[in-house]
């Protein structure tokens, strides 16, 4: 990764270290979330065919449209604006990332290769992931939109952000575009945060699948925990090396830093409960992080075609206490959440719901849905 310059900004800003009993009308309140977004990343269109291949083979009357969909997150937005959470939601803007931003995370050849792409109209990186006209730049907007949710909190101005983003970023190694990804969104931000004083951050991805760039980008630091909770999918080939498997733990200063937590098919709401009460707090409480990462995918939904894990809305509301509980406990209540996957168009928006509304300390949890 390129060196950067540290920020004049501190990780612990002063407003988020005063006490509860503050009477300060500029603290950071722990009971709102704020939303940073752009229209932009709507243009990234995945085109429409068999599934996720983009393919019409010719004999279908039907085709269908790629899972990475706008109409995916434009439920979201929905949901977020109009559901019973949007009174507790400030919406904000984001900016498209620099490409200066982009070489903290990502090799000068790897980001080439995508402005070459560009140029050129386009290109299949990998099996489902097309960088068309109009990727490139909501690419950059989805790295922006994170960047600048993790400087609104770093600046002091708030404890938790959640950056709706697309393309997602997860899959997104140094040198590599994979699954639906090209630039590593949370991987950016945690990079940012580290260049800005943090010290330790943990990042918890709840997404179907292994948050594998991230991992990757951070395999060798001791100053991020990375843990991910997925399906037992192992490695999809040469774009997805990496299999997930308890074994993969780091290397060097990084060794004992990379959690992976593969779960069988069904596990469901309970098991996922068992996991984060068991596995994952412990480890966060271990470690005692500064900041943390919140990668949510709903892909590990009941109904969502992409992953066979079974969470419901309760699942998740469960998630969310749990990653809320220990944000108060070792990060004065510090979140940025990263959208990754989801690709049932109505529960994914619901399940978004319900992670915030706990996360958020809405109580919207009274609400029966």
């Amino acid at each position: 990764m390129a060196d950067r310059q540290p920020q004049e900004h501190q990780c612990r800003a002063p407003s988020l270290l005063q006490s509860s009993s503050s009477s300060s009308s500029s603290s950071p309140t722990t009971n709102h979330i704020n939303v940073f977004w752009d229209d932009g990343m709507l243009d990234h269109d995945t085109g429409e065919g068999v599934f996720d291949t983009g393919m019409d083979p010719g004999f279908l009357d039907v085709l269908e449209k790629h899972p990475e969909n706008s109409d995916r997150i434009r439920n979201m937005l929905s949901i977020l604006k109009r559901g019973p959470i949007s009174p507790f939601i400030s919406w904000h803007p984001s900016r498209p990332a620099l490409l200066s931003e982009l070489l903290s995370f990502h090799t000068r050849e790897y980001v080439d290769s995508l402005l070459e792409a560009d140029k050129n109209g386009g290109k299949t990186f990998c099996s489902g992931t097309f960088l068309n006209r109009g990727s490139w730049n909501a690419a950059l907007l989805a790295a922006g939109t994170a960047l600048s949710a993790i400087k609104y909190i770093l600046d002091g101005h708030a404890k938790m952000c959640y950056a709706l983003v697309r393309p997602p970023g997860h899959h997104a190694q140094p040198t590599q575009a994979d699954g639906y990804c090209f630039l590593n969104n949370a991987g950016l931000a945690v990079q940012y945060a580290l260049d800005s004083g943090c010290k330790k951050i943990a990042v918890i991805d709840i997404d179907v699948h292994y948050g594998n760039g991230t991992a990757e980008g951070f395999y060798h630091s001791d100053k991020v925990l990375t843990i991910s909770l997925h399906m037992n999918h192992g490695s999809w080939g040469t774009s997805h090396p990496q299999s997930g498997t308890t074994n993969e733990l780091g290397e060097g200063a990084g060794f004992g830093y990379n959690l992976n937590v593969p779960l069988p098919n069904g596990t469901g709401d309970k098991g996922y409960k068992y996991a984060m009460t068991k596995v994952v707090a412990p480890a966060v409480r271990k470690f005692d992080p500064d900041m943390m990462v919140f990668v949510v995918g709903q892909d590990s939904s009941a109904f969502d075609p992409n992953g066979r894990l079974c969470l419901t809305m309760k699942g998740y509301r469960d998630i969310g206490q749990i990653v809320r509980n220990l944000a108060n406990d070792h990060c004065y209540g510090r979140i940025l959440i990263v959208q990754e996957g989801g690709y049932h168009i109505t529960y994914s928006a619901y399940c978004l719901h319900a992670t915030l509304e706990v996360t958020a300390q809405s109580k919207m949890e009274l609400l029966q849905w």
